[in-house]
């Protein structure tokens, strides 16, 4: 039992990790019917990008922080007027698919511009573990998520409770008529994608430094997030979160008792097993985007 428990809890950090690329997933395809398939290596670039910060002899926090700026750039501003505006009037398909060539690019590029070895990332948190009634539990997957939690209810709260958020919701809805109320549908837009941006590299933060930082690490990652969207549901970003801690705990639970080799099918089993019975996910609703 207490082996347990120290799995379910490694889990949940795990799945706090996957639930913020999951939450970019939801936030991109509400507010603008984009999806996404380069969401893991939005979160590998930031890694990098603040191992050149780190290496130019930035505090790591800083180096947080400017490539948070970098990445609502790249990530966000450029991403958006680059691929998804001119493709957007011609459907989701083409978006899909210059998503796809966007990761491949990505990975390929940090590959021959940076280092195709993996590199070690400093830890957030302190090498502690505590030992509660028997039950070890790292500082590491306390503050991994904590902090991805924290990150998921301030966006939960901004979309509920600021204007701002409020407006970026009515244009998710139904965009006519969030422009005939006089909101700013471009803008309240490109929020969305900065906000992904930001998200993108906090997980990247959070994952470096157990799984360090390589050209590929966000094959696995996007792919399981994205799983996590559509378990969770892709119209809720509650589900978003749900859907992360579902496959984190799932995950870590069958690589102890069954095998590690199906620990990267788990994602798959879950995800085939909901749409079969709930094809909107968990907590997703059936509803039609408005244009």
């Amino acid at each position: 039992m207490t082996d347990f428990i120290q799995l379910f809890f490694s889990g949940l950090s795990t799945g706090a990790i996957y639930a913020l690329a999951a939450l970019g997933f939801t936030l991109l395809w509400q507010a603008s019917g984009t999806i996404n398939f380069a969401q893991g290596e939005f979160v590998m670039l930031p890694a990098f990008t603040m191992l050149v910060f780190l290496a130019a002899g930035v505090p790591l926090w800083l180096g947080f922080v400017l490539s948070c700026f970098v990445a609502i750039f790249v990530l966000g501003w450029a991403f958006k007027r680059g691929i998804v505006d001119p493709l957007f009037k011609f459907g989701m398909m083409p978006i899909v698919v210059a998503t796809i060539g966007l990761s491949i690019a990505m990975r390929n590029g940090v590959r021959a511009g940076y280092s195709a070895e993996a590199h070690a990332f400093p830890g957030l948190f302190p090498d502690t573990v505590f030992n509660v009634f028997g039950v070890s539990v790292s500082a590491t997957d306390i503050g991994t998520f904590a902090f991805a939690l924290a990150l998921v209810l301030v966006v939960q709260a901004f979309l509920a409770r600021t204007v701002t958020g409020r407006a970026m919701q009515a244009v998710a809805q139904n965009t006519e008529s969030a422009s005939v109320l006089g909101i700013n549908v471009p803008r309240m837009i490109f929020y969305t994608f900065a906000i992904n941006a930001v998200l993108a590299t906090a997980a990247a933060l959070l994952v470096t430094p157990t799984y360090l930082a390589k050209f590929d690490m966000g094959e696995s990652l996007g792919t399981k997030a994205f799983f996590a969207a559509i378990i969770g549901g892709f119209n809720n970003s509650r589900g978003a979160l749900l859907g992360g801690l579902i496959v984190g705990v799932c995950e870590n639970l069958a690589a102890a008792y069954i095998s590690p080799a199906y620990k990267d099918a788990v994602a798959l089993v879950i995800f085939m097993v909901v749409i079969l019975f709930k094809p909107q996910g968990l907590l997703g609703r059936q509803v039609e985007r408005k244009v």
